[in-house]
């Protein structure tokens, strides 16, 4: 099972930290690679790189011109998931989708009403407002029923602890 993120629309003024928050719950709660279609943003991804560098893998960002034709490239081998607030209970599809390949869509600004058309699930973590990141979260974690991604090749990692910070460097 592979997934992907696709986040649609970023810019580069406006949505900087959020994307980068979108790409840092990705790979931490298990997606494989995000793909950034908007403003191409070198710092932000540099910043994720980084985060892999350091923090371990494996994990990949890039960036595409074309959110359209990177759908369409990756539709035969990829069921395409569109987190809306507008959707159908995630819930609902959950059973369907462990196991697949993914491309998870979360969008900055209004999202083309051919996203829609395209999603083969068009599914709400919520019907109310809320963040694009929390409603990520949410969805990673229940489709990984809860499990955590194990990190290769890292420089840094947490001990957890009851109190403090315990930090093991290599």
């Amino acid at each position: 099972m592979k997934v992907k993120i696709l986040r649609l629309g970023h810019r580069k003024k406006r949505d900087k930290r959020l994307t980068t928050h979108v790409a840092l719950i990705a790979r931490a709660f298990g997606a494989d690679e995000v793909i950034i279609c908007g403003e191409r943003d070198d710092s932000l991804i540099k910043t994720v790189k980084d985060v892999v560098k350091r923090w371990g893998g494996p994990f990949e960002i890039s960036y595409s011109k074309n959110w359209k034709k990177t759908l369409n490239d990756l539709a035969d081998n990829y069921t395409i998931v569109h987190l809306t607030m507008y959707g159908v209970p995630f819930e609902k599809a959950l059973n369907k989708l462990k196991g697949k390949n993914l491309v998870v869509i979360v969008g900055s600004e209004k999202v083309p009403s051919d996203v829609y058309k395209l999603a083969d699930y068009n599914l709400s973590v919520t019907n109310q407002p809320h963040s694009e990141a929390g409603a990520l979260a949410v969805f990673l974690y229940e489709l990984f029923s809860g499990k955590k991604k194990r990190f290769k090749d890292y420089k840094i990692k947490i001990k957890p602890s009851k109190r403090g910070k315990k930090v093991i460097k290599k």
